[in-house]
């Protein structure tokens, strides 16, 4: 090999530096150039709450998810059938601003009635009997939730990922809890130490609600009034306890949340009655059985907080 003169080793560094620079430039037009993933799509296989195995179509249409409608319209998604009681007459009310025009299927989805609605999906709550879920599965692909029914956040989440939703599920999640934020700065400026019940009234028998479900978790976990000594008490398995008026008039509770058809009418002519402390300051807020205080799900927790807001604002 000749060795390089000056004028040849110029010329060489010249055009290395040229080169380098020409890959510099290729490299940053590469760069700059959208990069193009390959996303896959069709169908996807998950293990549901019974060990199962099931195949999710790709964006089914007809999806039937009887009680879990909270969570559909939450995920701006419209099921193809709406739980329902008494031959339809009896449905979710708080749901029928987005449901009003979904048809009804009874509660307990009897097969033909599930059928006549050539669902190309159905996500069940509690876990049926293996030969019924068997029989769901000839009609459609048959998941079953395993998340818990008091966990909302959880059941939303898995919904979510069986919908292909995890990303709006998560968008759901974190907007609930800021209008929660909200509340809390709301009842702490206005009712600041002051205690709350959520009772349930059922012709003449009384109920309140567990602190920790249903309404009494938005009651007191987010909006964050304080918990009156005799519902942590009867605080037990269920989601509302009984509770004599006896036991109601010794809560010493700030306010009262009622839940009843018929309003207090009933229990204002009662002496234990009047000596709530609730009842005396004019803080019993009156709302009917169909609305959500009764329910579980973000678009009924949601709801409940917007009571709870406008009561306090109308003090």
């Amino acid at each position: 090999m000749k060795k390089l003169g000056m004028t040849g080793l110029t010329l060489a560094l010249l055009l290395t530096a040229c080169g380098e620079e020409n890959t510099v430039d290729e490299t940053e037009e590469t760069a700059e150039e959208p990069v193009q993933e390959e996303i896959e799509t069709g169908p996807v296989t998950l293990t549901d709450g019974m060990g199962r195995e099931v195949e999710i179509p790709e964006d089914p249409e007809n999806i039937i998810a009887s009680y879990l409608e909270d969570y559909l319209v939450a995920l701006d998604v419209t099921p193809a059938a709406q739980w329902s009681i008494s031959d339809g007459a009896g449905v979710q009310n708080y749901l029928q601003e987005e449901l009003g025009d979904v048809p009804t299927i009874p509660y307990d989805l009897p097969y033909e009635s599930v059928l006549e609605f050539s669902p190309d999906l159905l996500i069940l709550r509690d876990q049926p009997e293996e030969d019924m879920v068997s029989q769901y599965a000839q009609i459609a692909p048959t998941y079953v939730l395993e998340s818990q029914p008091t966990d909302w956040r959880g059941t939303l989440t898995e919904i979510g990922e069986v919908l292909g939703g995890e990303t709006k599920a998560e968008e759901v999640i974190d907007a609930y809890d800021q209008k929660a934020s909200e509340a809390r700065d709301l009842v702490s400026e206005n009712a600041e130490g002051e205690s709350a019940a959520a009772v349930w009234m059922v012709d003449t028998s009384l109920f309140v609600v567990h602190p920790e479900r249903s309404s009494g978790a938005v009651l007191y976990g987010d909006a964050g009034f304080e918990v009156p000594e005799v519902v942590s008490d009867l605080s037990g398995d269920a989601d509302w306890a009984a509770v004599s008026l006896e036991e109601l008039a010794q809560m010493d509770v700030d306010r009262l949340f009622f839940i009843s058809d018929n309003g207090e009418e009933a229990l204002t002519e009662d002496r234990l009655w009047q000596n709530i402390p609730a009842v005396e300051n004019d803080q019993v807020h009156v709302f009917a059985s169909d609305s959500a205080w009764l329910y579980y799900g973000p678009t009924a927790n949601e709801q409940v907080l917007g009571h709870i807001e406008d009561s306090i604002a109308n003090d």
